[in-house]
């Protein structure tokens, strides 16, 4: 492919972790080839691909710069590497079942530039078989453990094409100041994959950041690597809320959690799939020996978890987030 675009940036890499892509590539590198600002790098970490992805993206964008591991290491891991690998002030962190509207990079990265207290920019993505619908405009983490994505599953009617501030940023799409994210410690390998980025972006609250909101488009297919995975998303979203609940939520809303533990396993069981959330729950229960062992050593942080995760509400329609999850 040949670069449309008639400026290159300076300030961002482009960090694509690919896990068996080969059926978006196509899609991903052409949205790419059409951005009105280049990139200043792309970097690929191949997590064991065995379906010719790698020799796909060494055709459709040469100059790339691919490391290829033997096997699969999870997301994180390979986000990790990717920053790394950039030496650039932004990285925008990408997946591979992504395509980008034309302005995506060029507006993401004014937007951080004009924001120096930001360590993120959460974009507009919107389903990739449905451009109507909704995936995620920026994310919440609430006190009941939940992850709230704004205006999940909701037809677009243009309420979320304002700019402002959100709590963090889906990684599927998202452009993050390096620095910011390397004096985080990046995304925690611990976890693997799923609310790594909800993860992160709680450690970048707890250290003083935001995260700012541009409604520029990123179209996403949404979990297109989730049937490789045992158990899906449903166990590791459990296993991982475990885990980040125990790393940092003070006791005093383990209430609130109980709740919606509860109101998680009645829907499992109604929708037929208890079994990998019992799955992620005990597998979550096995981590709390190491996972209390690194919160009683964690550093102490520039804010109060009171302020890095808002008294949001956590039940009814006001707590907005997944209209088909339950309450």
């Amino acid at each position: 492919m040949t670069l449309s675009a008639t400026k290159a940036s300076e300030l961002t890499t482009v960090v694509i972790p690919n896990w068996n892509g080969l059926r978006w590539l196509e899609g991903l590198f052409r949205s790419l080839n059409e951005q009105s600002l280049a990139p200043a790098a792309v970097v690929v970490i191949d997590n064991g691909s065995t379906d010719g992805s790698p020799e796909l993206i060494e055709r459709l964008w040469p100059s790339a710069t691919i490391e290829r591991w033997p096997d699969n290491r999870g997301f994180a891991a390979a986000a990790n590497r990717g920053f790394e690998l950039a030496n650039t002030d932004f990285v925008a962190l990408v997946n591979t079942d992504i395509e980008l509207a034309a302005d995506w990079l060029e507006r993401s990265e004014a937007k951080l530039t004009l924001e120096p207290s930001a360590a993120s920019v959460a974009t507009k993505m919107m389903d990739l078989n449905d451009p109507t619908k909704i995936y995620d405009t920026g994310d919440f983490l609430r006190r009941d453990g939940a992850t709230e994505q704004r205006g999940r599953f909701r037809t677009d009617a243009g309420n979320f094409d304002e700019p402002g501030e959100v709590w963090s940023a889906c990684a599927g799409a998202a452009l993050y100041r390096r620095s910011a994210v390397v004096e985080a410690g990046g995304f925690d390998e611990f976890l693997g994959t799923y609310l790594e980025d909800v993860e992160l972006g709680l450690r970048l609250q707890l250290a003083g950041w935001s995260c700012v909101y541009e409604p520029c488009i990123a179209k996403h297919a949404g979990g297109g690597s989730e049937a490789g995975l045992s158990g899906g998303a449903t166990r590791w979203v459990e296993r991982n809320t475990i885990i980040i609940v125990a790393r940092y939520f003070p006791a005093r809303w383990l209430g609130l959690v109980a709740y919606r533990q509860v109101a998680w396993a009645v829907h499992h069981a109604r929708s037929g799939t208890l079994a990998p959330w019992l799955q992620g729950l005990c597998s979550g229960l096995a981590a709390l020996p190491t996972v209390l062992r690194a919160r009683a050593s964690a550093p102490s942080s520039k804010r109060p978890i009171e302020q890095a995760i808002p008294n949001r509400p956590w039940r009814g329609r006001a707590a907005g987030g997944h209209r088909h999850s339950a309450e």
